[in-house]
């Protein structure tokens, strides 16, 4: 049997137990999640993105808004109070992948939704400094002038379907048109006007 002075000498075997020692405990972590419905299982009035907003949600990813902006309120007094209700792993069942992050160059955007007009968001991505003077957030404007992109919608949502979305058929054929006329701004938005808009609501 070896001894701690054994092992700290022996750095082959000590690393072999310690990642053991590690991979046990993630394991013990991790593996009862799968199994508990309220990481698994929408919370009442969750739905999947539709057309629009799914396509604002990867303009969103493209345009690396999650770098400055995280979409996790963590449960402690100073955030709830500044944002609302703290999030719950069931708010995200739908996002693959998730927007939880640490870093907050600008605030927490998961109780965004409904917060602020379409006119509000669109002048504040056109210029951010139209509606908030201290902010350093660089403006969007192409955003207003590129139009949504169709091409991709089906498939992407027939794959989604694949992990447990549950698009319609109908919802499926009727992807594209959601998005004739529309343009990156107007998907960016739609996403962002749901972004903690189901239960638990804000308070």
């Amino acid at each position: 049997m070896f001894s701690h002075k054994t092992l700290e000498k022996n750095i082959g075997w000590l690393m072999v137990l310690t990642f053991l020692a590690v991979s046990v405990g993630g394991l013990v972590q991790i593996v009862p999640l799968f199994f508990q419905k309220s990481t698994t299982e929408a919370v009442p009035g969750l739905k999947p993105y539709n057309a629009l907003q799914l396509t604002g949600r990867d303009i969103y990813i493209r345009e690396g808004c999650y770098n400055c902006h995280s979409q996790m309120i963590r449960p402690f007094r100073a955030e709830t109070e500044r944002y609302g209700h703290f999030s719950v792993a069931g708010e995200f069942v739908y996002d693959r992948p998730f927007q939880w992050g640490s870093k907050r160059t600008g605030p927490d955007l998961h109780r965004v939704g409904n917060r602020y007009s379409d006119d509000w968001h669109y002048t504040h991505l056109m210029n951010p400094r139209d509606v908030v003077p201290e902010s350093n957030m660089p403006a969007y404007p192409w955003l207003a002038d590129a139009p949504a992109d169709a091409a991709n919608i089906q498939a992407k949502m027939k794959t989604l379907n694949i992990v447990g979305h549950g698009y319609s058929e109908k919802e499926i054929a009727d992807a594209p048109k959601m998005l004739e006329g529309k343009t990156e701004m107007d998907a960016i938005i739609a996403y962002m006007q749901v972004l903690g808009t189901s239960a638990p609501k804000a308070k």
